[in-house]
C-alpha cells in the first residue's frame, strides 16, 4: 500500500484569490516547493483534493478547469515536483458526496492509488479539508493562525515536515 498527502489547494498551496482558474493567478505560498519537494522524498503521494464550486457557479467550465488542473501538473513538474493526482468537486448547489466536507474524493484517491489511510495525511487551512480525519486514520495538518485541540495546528507550510516522518 502507498503513504500519501492529502492537499487543499486554494489557500494551503497557493493564494486564495478567489475561484482561482488561470494560471497567471496561480501565484504558490512561501515554502510549498521545498515542502512538496521533501515529501516526494519521503515517498508519499501528493494528491490534490479541491473544491471547486467555480464550474457549477459558472465562473469557468469544467473545460476550461481541466485545461487549468492540466497547466498546475506542468507548473509543478517544470520546478521539479511530480503531482500525483488532482480531484475536484464542481458542485455547489447540486448535492453530492464529493464537496468537502464530504470525503468521497479521498475515497476515490485510496482506490485508484491503494493507500494507506494510517499512514497519511490530510493538509489544509480550513476544517473541511480534514474532514477524512474525523472518520478514518488520516492525520489532519491545519495550516493557520489559530490554535485547534482536534488537529496539529501550523502556521507555514514547511512546518508540516516537523508533524510528517
Amino acid at each position: 500500500m502507498n503513504k500519501a498527502v492529502f492537499l487543499d489547494r486554494d489557500g494551503t498551496l497557493n493564494v486564495d484569490f478567489g475561484y482561482v482558474h488561470n494560471i497567471k493567478h496561480f501565484k504558490l505560498l512561501p515554502g510549498v516547493l521545498y515542502t512538496l519537494k521533501e515529501l516526494k522524498q519521503r515517498g508519499y503521494l501528493l494528491i490534490i483534493i479541491t473544491n471547486q464550486s467555480g464550474i457549477e457557479r459558472g465562473y469557468y467550465t469544467e473545460r476550461q478547469y481541466i485545461e487549468f488542473e492540466n497547466e498546475i501538473y506542468s507548473f509543478f513538474e517544470d520546478r521539479g515536483v511530480t503531482i500525483d493526482d488532482i480531484f475536484h468537486c464542481p458542485h455547489y448547489i447540486t448535492i453530492c458526496n464529493c464537496r468537502k466536507p464530504k470525503v468521497e474524493l479521498f475515497y476515490k484517491a485510496r482506490e485508484k492509488y491503494d493507500i494507506d489511510f494510517m499512514v497519511s495525511y490530510a493538509v489544509g487551512d480550513r476544517k473541511r479539508d480534514l474532514s477524512i480525519c474525523n472518520i478514518e486514520p488520516v492525520k489532519g495538518i491545519l495550516i493557520t493562525n489559530a490554535k485547534d485541540d482536534c488537529y496539529v495546528t501550523v502556521t507555514t507550510f514547511p512546518e508540516i515536515l516537523n508533524y510528517i516522518q
